[in-house]
Order: structure tokens, then C-alpha cells, then sequence
């Protein structure tokens, strides 16, 4: 099981450039581990699409109902001190947004803050570098321009 952040969720659910790759990702490991705020960054992702005219409404609608079918199947971590605290020590080192921050966060929480050999599946660089930084193995190991 690899831990996974929004940014690959949604290529999961809509056809994007990575959409392949995260669906052999997703088939290798069975069930997700993802943070609570998860569905929420999902849908924030796909409402901004379809307000950008790249999806319509029924497509929304269907995404949506993909992540949710995604979640209940899935290990959602769910919020807690712990979570708060490695966040905010998160945000002290790293050049990270809060939504980020709380996300590898959760990631730390589910490796029990020992994330050698434990997989971080990740489109976002930013994030990406951090998780490694962090002591993650990053899926997609290499990440194409694409």
C-alpha cells in the first residue's frame, strides 16, 4: 500500500497525461491509503475544471462519484493532533502550502514517522521534493513533463 495525494488521485478519475500510469499504480496496490481532506482537495480540483469549461457538469458529477467510490474503499487518515502538530513542524522547514503540509502530514502519520521503503504517489513537484526530503519513496519514480 502507498500512501496518495490528491494530485494522483485525480488522474485516476478523469483521462489527464498520467492517467495510465496512476491507474498500473493503482492496480499494483490494491487499496489507497490518502489523507481525510483528500475527497475535499478532489472536488475543489474538479469544480475548477468544469468552471474553467475543461469538463462539463455531468462529468463533475461523475468524478466525483469516482473519488467517493476511490475513498470508501480505501485507509483515510484522519485528523488529529498529530496530524496538526507534524503539519506545522512540516511548514517550519519546507516551502509547503497548508493543504500540503497537512497532507504529508498524514503521510508521516500512516508511516508512523518512518517512511523508508513506504510509497508517496504524487504529481505535484513541490510536494514530491518534500516527501523525499521527508524519507519517502516516490511513485512516480521519475516524472515526465507530460
Amino acid at each position: 500500500m502507498r500512501f496518495w495525494d490528491s494530485s494522483a488521485i485525480i488522474p485516476l478519475c478523469i483521462e489527464e497525461p498520467h492517467s495510465e500510469t496512476m491507474r498500473l499504480l493503482a492496480r499494483d496496490d490494491g487499496e489507497l491509503a490518502f489523507w481525510w481532506g483528500t475527497p475535499v482537495e478532489c472536488s475543489s480540483s474538479v469544480a475548477r475544471l468544469r468552471r474553467e469549461g475543461a469538463i462539463s457538469a455531468d462529468d463533475e458529477q461523475q468524478v466525483r462519484h469516482l473519488v467517493d467510490q476511490l475513498t470508501e474503499s480505501g485507509t483515510e487518515l484522519s485528523p488529529s493532533e498529530e496530524v496538526r502538530a507534524t503539519a506545522r513542524r512540516l511548514l517550519l522547514r519546507h516551502p509547503l502550502r497548508a493543504a500540503d503540509a497537512l497532507q504529508l502530514a498524514a503521510a508521516l502519520v500512516w508511516a508512523a514517522n518512518k517512511p523508508d521503503d513506504l510509497g508517496f504517489v504524487c504529481l505535484d513537484k513541490r510536494l514530491r521534493d518534500t516527501a523525499r526530503i521527508e524519507g519517502f519513496t516516490l511513485f512516480p519514480q521519475e516524472l515526465s513533463s507530460v
